[in-house]
């Protein structure tokens, strides 16, 4: 992920998680899909969602890929 900081934040309510990227929020991700789309949009063009499940460099928060549900 050429070392850009991610960090994706525990859900929230409505089951969506803010995305930061390099300091920056981009958005409400509200699925693996989302994360993808905002890493595109960041600049990584070839990033698929299996690389945002797969990838060690993303930072979870709250719960990993599979986790779309703020906890009751």
């Amino acid at each position: 992920m050429r070392g850009l900081p991610v960090v994706v934040y525990p859900p929230d309510g409505s089951g969506g998680r803010r995305v930061r990227v390099d300091g920056e929020i981009l958005g409400m991700a509200y699925s693996v899909r989302d994360v993808a789309e905002f890493l595109r949009r960041a600049g990584l063009d070839d990033i698929t969602e299996d690389d945002v499940i797969l990838s060690g460099v993303i930072e979870w928060r709250g719960g990993g890929p599979e986790t779309w549900s703020a906890p009751s």
